[in-house]
């Protein structure tokens, strides 16, 4: 069973940054972060395949990277240049089925295993 335990959520401005981290207990496949805003379904954020593959969601290309150190056994997002919109719940994930290649999932079927989520509130 891997366990997953994320930090670093807080309040910010529009324009400031947050750094979100997610310890792991060992490194799956595919890992990635999820976010659900107030009355909006989760959708899939960023993620990262074990041979070093990233892939984003659109609206945050350019502003938000992710990354791991499996040596630290954690998950990192850096979020830089925050907006209004990105206030919501930010949720690690992990999958270890995943045999699709190089692109990890985006859905949230693919990952097995979940953190207990981190706030994140920008101020506009």
């Amino acid at each position: 069973q891997v366990q997953l335990v994320e930090s670093g959520g807080g309040s910010v401005q529009a324009g400031g940054s947050l750094r979100l981290s997610c310890s792991y207990t060992y490194s799956l496949i595919c890992m990635g972060w999820f976010r659900q805003a107030p009355g909006k379904e989760r959708e899939g954020v960023a993620f990262i395949h074990s041979d070093g593959t990233t892939r984003y969601e659109d609206s945050v290309k350019g502003r938000f990277t992710i990354s791991r150190d499996n040596a630290k056994d954690t998950l990192i997002l850096q979020m830089n240049d925050l907006k209004f919109d990105d206030t919501a719940i930010y949720y690690c994930a992990a999958s270890h089925s995943w045999r699709g290649g190089s692109r990890c999932p985006t859905t949230e079927g693919n990952f097995d295993f979940w953190g207990q989520g981190t706030q994140v509130a920008v101020s506009s």
